[in-house]
């Protein structure tokens, strides 16, 4: 064991996450100050903690979507970005399926993974309420908007409570 550290060595090429100083250290972006430099949509705002855009990363996007009440997206996918998403607040369901026929849905404490390249359209179930998602991807934020769909072809969409 080496309590004192003295023997890390950074595998690899560490420059690219060297400080202005010269040291390697986390990078903290602060609360209040990340970018909003994501693909907005009407009814969903991102926000970037860790980014390509603000920080040393290259192959991560991690950051925080909010939903208005009774939002729903466009059909999308994310390219070759693998996805994973955390429902902080509120209500979810995500359609998907060769014409969106299929749906899960999710509440505060669930975990979604989404795979590249796969259409799919994001939904707050709540019409009163917002709705939070943690969400992070890899390589970056990448959206590949379709061609819209009607809400009467979302199965249970219109008639939900």
């Amino acid at each position: 064991m080496d309590p004192d550290n003295s023997n890390y060595v950074f595998a690899g090429d560490a420059s690219p996450y060297l400080h202005e100083s010269g040291l390697l250290m986390p990078v903290v972006t602060r609360a209040g100050h990340e970018p909003d430099l994501t693909g907005q949509s009407e009814g969903a705002t991102r926000i970037s903690g860790v980014s390509i855009q603000h920080t040393p990363a290259t192959k991560l996007w991690f950051g925080k979507v909010h939903n208005l009440a009774g939002y729903r997206s466009v059909p999308h996918h994310h390219g070759e970005a693998e996805t994973g998403g955390y429902v902080l607040s509120g209500r979810a369901r995500i359609y998907f399926g060769a014409r969106f026929e299929d749906y899960v849905d999710m509440s505060e404490g669930d975990w979604v993974f989404v795979p590249p390249f796969m259409p799919h359209v994001e939904c707050n179930l709540d019409r009163n309420n917002p709705l939070t998602w943690m969400t992070t991807r890899t390589p970056e934020n990448i959206v590949v908007n379709l061609q819209q769909v009607d809400d009467a072809d979302l199965k249970d969409w219109v008639s939900r409570p």
